[in-house]
């Protein structure tokens, strides 16, 4: 086991959902009957990984799956083994995962008495045609309701998901649920484009021909959409699918983006401590029937200087600073960074990059193309 002495964070994999959406492919479970012996498994996870954590917890986030299908009886025994088994700081982010339909005022509420200080809403759109072609669970009444009881008991840091480049979605309704948005005055805003993942419904239907691939003519045009106005809104473009208004920045994934160690707890969780990333087994029985037997279910990879290298490149360009050429030679040598500036240069030429006061950043039009960009500075052992 390695310890790290600097550690952002804790993520909790709730692996259950109602039901399966079209293009999910999280590790869950719709057998909600395993919940007692998956937190039961939990707890005992906490204590075998207890020392992979030496400092205090800045953020605590659960996720899944769906977290708010807990009990508050299940949520309190979890809360325990956290707070029994690490330390956190002061002025911890607690987020919490929740779907519309899980959300009342009597929930809300007792999730506030837990310290849950923000909540992360799957709204996913406003548009009942567009989530009935999801498969969600919720309705959009349930999405406006939703937002409106997490104010009104007193949750102000709300995020919320929002899909774009669905099929039944047209510029206008996206327009639609942007101005919600305002309405509402959300702090914070995921904005994902639909992504076609094997082994999900949407794959399979696609494959074979009952519904039309994806439209990355109209996905392009979406991206263009939200960041314009959002932007026009006030908020920060921080991270390419991330928004937030002046102070509302997440924390957890924000570690995540920055290279900074966590923990992941429960199966399929991951956890990075900067020289190896490690992976629990994404499989309920399997994950339960370990832990049952006082060990761990998971692989490891070791993380070489270049790996390391690669990663610090994807996640930085997605980030609205981009990456600092002095960071990269403190990390990884001289010879990173002019491999570093060489690929910048070309990008620059080409309009995709911009030189800023510390390294390089992608330019606003190049944002929707982070991923391939940031591939073509990959060094390939």
């Amino acid at each position: 086991m390695f310890i790290t002495p600097f550690m952002s964070g804790i993520y909790i994999h709730i692996p259950f959902c109602k039901k399966a959406c079209h293009y999910c492919n999280f590790h869950f479970s719709t057998q909600i009957d395993q919940v007692d012996a998956f937190v039961e498994a939990l707890l005992r996870e906490m204590k075998l990984r207890k020392n992979y954590v030496d400092k205090k917890v800045d953020t605590l986030y659960l996720g899944g799956g769906t977290p708010s299908l807990l009990t508050e009886s299940h949520l309190a025994t979890i809360l325990e083994g956290v707070y029994g088994n690490f330390r956190m700081s002061d002025t911890f982010e607690f987020t919490l995962e929740a779907n519309p339909d899980d959300i009342s005022i009597a929930k809300t509420a007792m999730w506030q008495t837990k310290g849950i200080n923000r909540l992360s809403i799957g709204v996913q759109s406003f548009q009942e045609n567009a989530l009935s072609w999801m498969n969600r669970a919720h309705t959009a009444q349930q999405a406006h309701d939703a937002i409106k009881i997490a104010k009104e008991v007193g949750i102000n840091n709300i995020s919320i998901d929002l899909i774009y480049g669905t099929p039944l979605l047209t510029d206008e309704a996206l327009f639609a649920d942007l101005a919600f948005v305002k309405q509402y005055q959300i702090p914070h805003i995921s904005c994902y484009a639909l992504t076609v993942e094997e082994k999900t419904s949407l794959h399979h239907l696609i494959k074979t021909k009952k519904i039309a691939n994806i439209d990355t003519d109209k996905q392009a045009r979406h991206f263009e959409i939200v960041v314009n106005q959002l932007t026009h809104y006030g908020f920060d473009h921080y991270e390419i699918a991330n928004f937030s208004l002046p102070g509302f920045r997440g924390k957890h994934n924000s570690s995540y983006w920055k290279g900074t160690p966590y923990l992941g707890l429960g199966p399929a969780a991951h956890s990075f401590n900067k020289v190896s990333r490690q992976w629990n087994i994404a499989n309920n029985n399997l994950y339960i029937k370990a832990l049952q037997e006082n060990r761990l279910d998971f692989e490891i990879e070791m993380l070489d200087l270049v790996t390391q290298y690669n990663e610090f490149i994807m996640i930085s360009l997605r980030l609205q600073e981009g990456f600092s050429l002095q960071e990269i030679e403190m990390l990884f040598g001289t010879n990173f960074v002019e491999h570093t500036k060489k690929i910048s240069t070309q990008f620059v030429t080409d309009g995709k990059m911009v030189a800023t006061s510390k390294g390089y950043t992608i330019t606003k039009k190049a944002r929707f193309l982070a991923d391939g960009i940031a591939s073509d500075f990959f060094i390939i052992p």
